[in-house]
């Protein structure tokens, strides 16, 4: 595709092919939505690296384009295209994803910016369409369709309610979901934290598991490479879901240690020292990204630094359970120890990530536990 193509009439869009242009369509989010308080920006450097061949290790299998939309010289939307080759050959499918879409609510925008998708689809020959999905697994996915009201964590999207009606217009259909949970820290005193605790003590003595003791955060490098090995054994079958290579590892390794606490981390060993399963969870920063716009830069840090002293929730970043142990109550382990700090620190409650409403696994955990679904997205599909 052309990198300037007038597709309706005023509406010009134009393909992102500098740094310039990356950093505003970086930034269009936090101008969009600046005036909604639920909205919560990603690190604003990890959008720009993203797009950015030399930095994110996914362009080893991705090819990537990004455009904006202009009307009168203003930016009126964004998106993303990426198409996955070891998505596609892993599930037989030759499609198209689209990622990091916003727009102002005028059907000219969305239909010029999908069709940008679209045509450049069509001439990798592509036969189909979907998102939001990004690189990988562990980037942003899914529109928000239920939970408007509830405040959007820095690794998930946030989207106007019309963003629905217009891909419904624009003839995407949901292909499937993901649901998110909101759980409040119980007392230490209560049947359900007890319960919980009694179970995690009898499954680690019947499958003679211990809990790692994790004092600092250079405590974790021993499990880092195990933990991203049993996140490409345990997401394997997940929807979209490919292997990461050792490049991306690395990156998010480096992504997500600085922000973990030893309190809110629990690694599961066996009696080989082999990681059979772990929680993964940090202090909320979505007030600190709020105020920097997710720049680190040049007070960011210090924000990000303070929200993580002493937060009142806690959002659960990865969980995974090795194949051979599900269904044995190895979540159990993980709950508990979790709660266990919550209580000793004062979280209040803790908030998931979108998991897939097809893993069953994941989602009758939470039901068995009374805790109902309090957001909802959606990965949208589109024959062309």
């Amino acid at each position: 595709m052309k990198s300037e193509n007038n597709t309706n009439q005023d509406i010009i869009i134009r393909e992102v092919t500098d740094r310039v242009s990356l950093r505003k369509f970086a930034d269009y989010p936090n101008e969009l939505y600046k005036d909604v308080p639920e909205y919560i920006p990603n690190f604003y450097q990890d959008d720009l690296d993203d797009w950015t061949p030399g930095k994110n290790p996914a362009f080893e299998y991705c090819e990537a384009k990004a455009f904006l939309a202009y009307r009168d010289g203003k930016i009126v939307g964004r998106i993303g295209a990426i198409l996955n080759h070891r998505a596609n050959a892993k599930w037989n499918t030759s499609r198209m994803r689209f990622s990091q879409v916003d727009f102002i609510d005028d059907y000219d925008v969305s239909r010029s910016l999908f069709a940008a998708v679209e045509d450049w689809a069509r001439q990798k020959g592509c036969t189909q369409v979907h998102g939001p999905l990004g690189f990988c697994d562990l980037d942003r996915e899914g529109m928000l369709v239920d939970g408007f009201d509830q405040r959007s964590l820095f690794f998930t999207y946030y989207n106007h309610p019309y963003y629905q009606k217009h891909l419904s217009t624009l003839g995407y259909d949901k292909d499937v979901d993901w649901v998110e949970y909101r759980i409040d820290v119980p007392t230490k005193d209560s049947d359900y934290y007890n319960k919980i605790h009694r179970l995690s003590q009898i499954v680690i003595k019947r499958q003679n598991l211990h809990v790692v003791n994790l004092r600092r955060r250079s405590d974790y490098k021993p499990y880092v490479k195990k933990v991203f090995q049993l996140i490409n054994e345990a997401y394997e079958p997940l929807y979209g879901v490919v292997e990461l290579n050792d490049e991306q590892v690395q990156k998010y390794a480096d992504k997500f240690i600085p922000l973990v606490n030893p309190d809110y981390c629990c690694f599961v060993v066996d009696d080989k020292d082999d990681l059979v399963a772990f929680g993964v969870s940090a202090p909320s920063m979505a007030d600190a990204l709020k105020k920097s716009r997710g720049r680190l830069l040049p007070l960011g840090w210090i924000r990000i630094l303070r929200s993580l002293q002493k937060p009142e929730a806690l959002d659960l970043l990865l969980m995974a359970v090795k194949p051979v142990y599900q269904k044995q109550g190895l979540n159990s382990i993980l709950i508990d120890h979790v709660h266990t700090n919550c209580i000793k620190n004062g979280i209040k409650y803790v908030e998931t990530g979108p998991e897939l409403e097809l893993n069953r696994k994941m989602t009758n955990q939470w039901k068995m536990l009374g805790v109902e679904p309090f957001k909802r997205r959606s990965c949208f599909i589109k024959d062309i």
